[in-house]
């Protein structure tokens, strides 16, 4: 698979909805995450990332002008024991109490689906990343409509064992923008990715589209020691 430019990928798609990246930095000593989301209307756009726990909780910012908190607000991310768990909806406690139940990441997402949002029945993307005793192996789902139909259900999980320094992996909600929103079409994208978690920050949050943009996690954790560095880039300051 070619590697594609991370940077590009975002540059040429305004609405890519909500995003994952997981993957291991180029010198092959950090394990690193990213996720951010977008919006289009009012609802959509009125949100900040906030710390929770060893997590982050999507927030209203300003609670006066929340409408529908149903699809918006969620814990994206969550942290059991060596587990860290990113998706773009409430199924991240799905996983959370499915993998303590000693389930695996499929399993514990088999109880779940597309978001009931049509006509766009947005797909429900998750990664999950385990480090335990300097190894490291991440995976990646996506639960989508069988093209438009609800009355199908589409499920893919894509997983990565010793993943390569220097590689990560891209999976976003929306193929492109559209009305309806057209859903992520095959297997997660190979791009890039830097060791500097500073540089890599700014390059996601300068890529994304100006307009759409709301909010932006990235996280990296060594693999040596489990210890971990959160940046967040809130539109809304």
């Amino acid at each position: 698979m070619e590697m594609l430019s991370i940077a590009k990928e975002l540059q040429g798609n305004a609405y890519p909805g909500r995003g994952i990246i997981i993957g291991k930095t180029p010198d092959g000593t950090k394990a690193v995450t990213a996720y951010f989301i977008m919006g289009r209307s009012e609802n959509s756009r009125n949100r900040v990332f906030v710390t929770e726990g060893e997590g982050i909780r999507t927030q209203a910012y300003d609670p006066s002008k929340l409408t529908d908190p149903s699809l918006i607000i969620y814990a994206p991310v969550r942290v059991l024991g060596n587990i860290t768990i990113v998706t773009n909806g409430d199924q991240t406690d799905t996983a959370y109490e499915g993998l303590e139940k000693g389930l695996t990441f499929e399993q514990s997402l088999r109880v779940r689906e597309f978001e009931p949002d049509g006509p766009n029945y947005t797909p429900r993307i998750s990664g999950v990343m385990q480090i335990e005793n300097g190894e490291y192996h991440y995976a990646m789902s996506i639960l989508k409509s069988n093209n438009g139909n609800p009355s199908a259900s589409n499920r893919y999980t894509f997983t990565y064992e010793n993943p390569v320094a220097g590689e990560a992996h891209f999976i976003h909600t929306y193929k492109c923008d559209g009305n309806p929103l057209p859903s992520f079409e095959g297997e997660p994208k190979l791009v890039d990715v830097l060791d500097d978690m500073e540089a890599y920050t700014e390059l996601l949050w300068n890529s994304l589209n100006e307009e759409n943009k709301v909010s932006l996690f990235v996280r990296y954790i060594d693999i040596a020691t489990g210890k971990y560095e959160t940046k967040i880039v809130n539109k809304n300051q």
